[in-house]
């Protein structure tokens, strides 16, 4: 910069604010004005210039600006401000720093104007230091207008008379600060960061160097955690030297020349179905890499086609131990969770904040297994109670009578599922090609045979929380909102590692059958996405029916067991009564054999027995006696339409 151009006076610095306030200055001649304060305003950015300041001092004074326009100046160049239009944004830039710039705009545009410049006066003030890119036409048609940098303030006066304003968030940006935009957020806001394994950290910076070498400019993230994939694609900004705005509404005009000045990474925020399709829109003059954060299902693209999608993976069991030290500071713990359970990066650090928060309620300096556990239960957090139903309760060896061919079933059940992760290794190509870890079961069985309460004895053994999926709140009339639904329930269950229970599962996962209707082909579609997503499911899912011949033979394959539930026999019905009635009734043993010889009941029948003799017997205070048994008995025979056998009949 020339020494005349760094001329200075006392209180006032070249800038363009001062260029373009001095141009105005010299649309004010005559006595009339002399006397005004906005002229004395309008003078003093006059005085800062160098002596007759023509577009030479503009065009050097462009070259090597002031720190206070480099944001301005730099944005110009990015997408291709004229010098005239660069002084229009700082003119109504200046009427929202100001109130004296306002009143002096408002002077100057009298009767007809406020305090916003017009385009016409924008002219009349610039065409001497920036000729044609100064006329009506030019202002009114240019860059600045297209790219949002300048927004007209109202839609019905000749094009120069009408307004122009430079948005908030930009107004702000060249100065150097943050706002808020509608529908987007800068950064996680209140949300707190998830710890990263360190795996993904490194493919963060990976990934980051290949949007900004590559031509492809998306990247989609997926992952059932929403805190999880946010986290991740900050980690990517920040090692792009940049901050993620997360973009949840689709209010972009005017967004690239803002997310350029604040060197933002835009990041959409999307949640899809299994068969939705979303574009992600392009950003007028923003030419940077973009990111979209979603769940598994759905497809995203933009205008160059198909984008990279990169699903997060549930961490290895030595980043788990990490991560879930860093979440509990219990190392010991840390490695028994890591061990045991394959929960994801997001939800590790959304169950230690509970944890904590239990540890501390209870008393004790860190977490317990048991705050875990509990943190499971009562911080679910995906999501998961509007489409499945909790079952807390629960189910330990001695409340699950079964023959001993069945527990034999179950435990090796349960052994499959603790050792899912990591069971390909060491085995051939063949074993370990597409494997997946996560284990289906379907029990088979008549009503009342113990198939629901199996369920929850296998959710004890490990561990884990069981939800039970409500059909009601899954299955619409809706062509395609019942996939949607079930994708959302699988994502969240995967993410927050739970045992899924689909009671009588033959409703949804059904034969397919001929398609002689329209109705026919969607019932078919809808079976066909739920053999595929069941067989991709991370988690582990039982499914009860009283039949297995009512399941499509294709899902046979796709089950990691099957466990059959037979009717009890006279042995197992005499450990049902004994379970059920407890150590404090009146009834002979005899009587006793008698009832589990004769009465061919299941388990669920037979609780119904007890509790409906629980009601006589505490009715009169006393403890159970085989007479109440009979009248139970009486009662559930009934209720099945049967007859009760005479030997069943309780004597006087």
């Amino acid at each position: 910069m020339s020494p005349e151009i760094s001329a200075r006076i006392p209180g006032m610095s070249l800038s363009l604010q001062s260029f373009a306030l001095a141009a105005a200055a010299r649309l004010c001649s005559g006595d009339a004005w002399a006397q005004r304060p906005e002229i004395a305003f309008l003078s003093r950015h006059t005085d800062a210039l160098p002596h007759n300041a023509g577009p030479q001092a503009l065009a050097a004074y462009l070259a090597a600006p002031a720190p206070v326009d480099q944001p301005l100046v730099s944005l110009g160049r990015q997408i291709g401000l004229t010098p005239a239009e660069m002084l229009a944004v700082e003119t109504a830039v200046a009427v929202e720093d100001g109130l004296m710039a306002g009143r002096a705009i408002a002077m100057l545009q009298a009767p007809l104007g406020g305090s916003r410049p017009t385009i016409g006066l924008l002219s009349a003030m610039l065409s001497e230091l920036a000729g044609h890119d100064a006329s009506v036409d030019a202002l009114g048609g240019g860059q600045a207008i297209e790219s949002g940098v300048l927004q007209f303030a109202g839609d019905h006066s000749p094009l120069p008379e009408r307004s122009v304003a430079v948005p908030r968030p930009i107004a702000l940006a060249l100065r150097g600060r943050d706002s808020s935009w509608p529908g987007a957020l800068i950064g996680m806001g209140e949300t707190p960061q998830t710890p990263l394994p360190e795996s993904v950290v490194k493919l963060c910076a990976l990934h980051g160097r290949a949007l900004s070498s590559s031509s492809e400019r998306l990247l989609v993230i997926r992952s059932g955690s929403r805190a999880e994939a946010k986290s991740t694609a900050q980690e990517i900004a920040r090692g792009m030297g940049r901050r993620p705005l997360f973009i949840e509404s689709d209010k972009i005009a005017g967004l690239g020349p803002w997310l350029f000045l604040r060197g933002l990474l835009p990041v959409y925020c999307m949640e899809l179905g299994p068969s939705e399709r979303r574009h992600v829109p392009s950003i007028s003059f923003y030419t940077g890499p973009v990111l979209a954060v979603c769940g598994p299902d759905g497809h995203v693209d933009n205008e160059a086609g198909a984008a990279w999608n990169w699903t997060l993976p549930v961490p290895p069991r030595e980043e788990r131990r990490q991560l879930w030290a860093k979440a509990l500071g219990n190392g010991q713990l840390a490695r028994e969770l890591a061990d045991h359970y394959r929960h994801g990066t997001g939800r590790i650090a959304h169950l230690g904040r509970l944890a904590r928060y239990g540890a501390t309620l209870r008393g004790r300096g860190k977490p317990a297994h048991e705050d875990v556990r509990a943190a499971a239960w009562t911080g679910e957090g995906a999501g998961l109670s509007s489409l499945a139903q909790p079952l807390p309760d629960e189910i330990h060896d001695e409340a699950l009578v079964i023959p001993g061919s069945v527990r034999d079933d179950l435990n090796r059940l349960v052994l499959r599922c603790r050792s899912r992760d990591g069971l390909t290794e060491g085995l051939g190509a063949s074993a370990s090609t597409r494997y997946r870890p996560g284990v289906r079961a379907l029990f088979v069985g008549p009503s009342g045979t113990g198939k629901t309460l199996a369920a929850g004895w296998l959710a004890t053994r490990l561990g884990l929380p069981l939800y039970r999926v409500d059909l009601a709140s899954v299955t619409s009339k809706y062509i395609g909102e019942t996939e949607k639904n079930l994708a959302q329930l699988l994502a969240r269950a995967e993410q927050a590692e739970v045992v899924l229970l689909f009671d009588e599962a033959d409703s949804l996962f059904g034969k397919r059958t001929d398609v002689k209707e329209a109705n026919d082909r969607f019932a078919n579609a809808q079976t066909n996405y739920l053999l595929q997503r069941i067989e991709s499911f991370d988690g582990i899912t039982i499914l009860t029916s009283n039949s297995q011949g009512r399941f499509d033979p294709a899902f046979s394959r796709r089950l990691d067991a099957i466990v059959d539930f037979p009717l009890p026999g006279p042995e197992e019905r005499r450990g049902l009564w004994q379970s059920h009635l407890g150590a404090t009734h009146e009834i002979p043993a005899a009587d006793l054999n008698r009832v589990a010889g004769v009465a061919d009941l299941c388990g669920g029948n037979i609780r119904n027995v007890v509790l409906l003799a629980a009601v006589l017997a505490r009715s009169q205070k006393r403890p159970i006696r085989y007479a109440d048994l009979a009248q139970g008995l009486e009662g559930e025979y009934r209720k099945l339409g049967r007859q009760m056998p005479l030997e069943l009949k309780a004597t006087e």
